[in-house]
């Protein structure tokens, strides 16, 4: 999955709460990957951007809440900003399907 960020619409979703951001992205990933046949079971590695790396507990919690099973291999890595500066979080993830 490319970068994707907390927008629906053009509109910014949990704007100032990275932890609402990551939830919201992390639930558009995982609607991605079921319209594929896929599911977050099948996903090996995310990488995270975020434009404040001091909120990485937030991040890390939602984070958190849908891998604490699977576990895939995370990166965190802050960037000076997104495409739109309400945006606080893009998330890239890497899935194998058999």
């Amino acid at each position: 999955m490319a970068g994707t960020t907390a927008m629906r619409d053009g509109e910014v979703i949990g704007t100032g709460n990275p932890y609402e951001q990551t939830k919201f992205i992390l639930q558009s990933i995982g609607k991605a990957l079921n319209e594929l046949g896929a599911n977050m079971s099948h996903v090996v590695r995310t990488r995270m951007y975020v434009t404040d790396i001091s909120k990485w507990e937030e991040i890390g919690k939602a984070h958190g809440e849908f891998f604490k099973n699977i576990q895939p291999v995370a990166s965190m890595v802050e960037v000076k900003a997104l495409i739109d500066p309400r945006l606080m979080v893009e998330i890239e993830a890497e899935a194998v399907v058999d």
